[in-house]
């Protein structure tokens, strides 16, 4: 079994996949350790729709009238399965919405690194007509619901290269909290 470090180290996204997909046993194993995700009192502000077969081609529909376009969008047949991630936001005093939306996409990236170090291709795809009315209705979305866009899945193609990601300089995001008397001669820098 692979460490959580080298699952991640490893992790890539991959286009292009075959027609083999997972079967909705191995996506409720993998959802239900994916919902572990750090979640501010247990709100569970998400949930996970299936598409395969035909139901891609009505997404496809969608997608293009919510483009204005007429016909069916071949994107969603790029991969035999589908996985749409939706925000589902509660209302609460101490959750605000954005962190609920946080929970809902950190269910849909640790959904996908469990998808990759089981064999599955993955990669996590949006557009700019993820929220509109057409594809939220095909989604049968409630009114406390957005969509955050899709885990396309599929089988890895056997001769496929390695991915080319390049390394991450973590020194570049990473910092410590200013020092106190930094902070007041920033302060008084500004008020000159």
């Amino acid at each position: 079994m692979t460490s959580a470090l080298e699952a991640v180290r490893n992790r890539r996204s991959w286009s292009k996949v075959t027609d083999e997909a997972p079967t909705r046993a191995e996506l409720l194993t993998l959802l239900t350790a994916a919902g572990r995700v750090a979640d501010h009192s247990s709100m569970r502000p998400w949930r996970v729709i299936e598409l395969r077969g035909s139901d891609r081609e009505r997404l496809g529909r969608a997608i293009n009238k919510a483009v204005g376009a007429k016909g069916s969008s071949s994107k969603p047949l790029r991969a035999p399965l589908l996985l749409a991630v939706v925000a589902t936001y509660r209302k609460s005093d101490k959750v605000p919405r954005w962190e609920q939306e946080a929970v809902a996409s950190g269910v849909a990236h640790m959904l996908s690194l469990l998808l990759d170090e089981a064999g599955w291709g993955v990669i996590w795809r949006t557009g700019h007509y993820t929220r509109s009315k057409p594809v939220a209705k095909l989604h049968g979305l409630g009114k406390n619901e957005e969509l955050l866009g899709w885990l396309y899945v599929g089988g890895k193609p056997p001769k496929a290269r390695p991915g080319r990601r390049k390394a991450v300089d973590a020194r570049r995001h990473f910092s410590r909290l200013p020092s106190a008397k930094r902070t007041e001669a920033e302060a008084t820098e500004l008020s000159s």
